[in-house]
């Protein structure tokens, strides 16, 4: 019964099962759901006990706790569903780092007279990231599948689409016999000049990033901070140790979103 569940959960969600080759999970969508299904129950778990002994004083609280568990287990188990996704742009940003050296290296090779195969072989040992992705292509054509159908699951499969169209390119100068090398050049350049567009407009988005982080994680904190301190002189207020340890985590925590919307903002390019 159980089974039978999981697996219609893993059909009604589209793309899974290409999702998870993409994303290097070598598991059956059936068989994600439920390891995600059971990860979500004993974690949710884990935090409703520690919670549930931290605040075991409080009756209401204990309630809560119980109405919410359901509402925490729900959330966990579809944020854990969005793993692969996750899994798959940092894969993306990390073959797009070296997408461009790494067809120009290719390109290099084939003017000189390397085959195709051999190309490959030294891209591998030059770079690690596409590298790995370029040796699953050389482990089924040794294993002897033809060149076009180990081109064409590796295009199925990949998580980036700038290094979807390199292969595209190579395997239709394959299929109509045109000269690789050309065909590559021009999508090189045409990753280049997109890599350029995605610089200047991170460039345009950190200027405007900077000056609220300045503002509302420096300025406004530490002149508001200055201002409590001071009128808590005056009327006679006492700002406790727990009060100013909780303001010190808050703005910790303001400053680390801050830095995490600037590093997600950077483009993944490395010209």
């Amino acid at each position: 019964m159980a089974n039978r569940v999981f697996r219609r959960i893993a059909r009604n969600i589209p793309g899974l099962a290409t999702k998870l080759k993409e994303a290097g999970i070598n598991q059956p969508p059936e068989e994600f759901v439920q390891k995600t299904a059971f990860t979500s129950f004993y974690m949710t778990t884990g935090i409703t006990m520690f919670l549930g002994a931290v605040l075991a004083k409080a009756g209401p609280i204990i309630s809560v706790l119980a109405l919410f568990f359901p509402v925490m287990l729900f959330g966990m188990f579809f944020y854990f569903l969005k793993m692969p996704d996750l899994l798959i742009i940092k894969k993306e940003r990390e073959i797009n780092k070296e997408i461009v050296f790494s067809g120009r290296f290719l390109i290099i090779e084939l003017e000189s007279g390397v085959s195709l195969y051999n190309a490959i072989k030294n891209v591998i040992k030059s770079y690690n990231i596409v590298g790995k992705y370029f040796n699953e292509i050389i482990e089924d054509i040794d294993m002897g599948t033809p060149i076009e159908d180990a081109l064409n699951k590796a295009i199925e499969y990949t998580p980036s689409s700038d290094f979807r169209k390199v292969l595209w390119q190579m395997l239709n100068s394959i299929k109509t016999g045109a000269d690789i090398s050309e065909s590559l050049k021009g999508v090189i350049e045409q990753i280049t000049k997109k890599q350029i567009i995605e610089i200047k407009k991170y460039g345009k988005k950190l200027n405007p990033l900077a000056m609220f982080y300045m503002m509302i994680a420096v300025i406004i904190p530490s002149i508001g901070t200055t201002m409590i301190i001071v009128l808590s002189t005056f009327v006679s207020f006492d700002i406790s140790l727990p009060v100013l340890l909780a303001l010190a985590a808050f703005l910790g925590f303001i400053q680390f979103m801050f830095i995490s919307i600037i590093r997600t903002s950077r483009p993944s390019v490395n010209l």
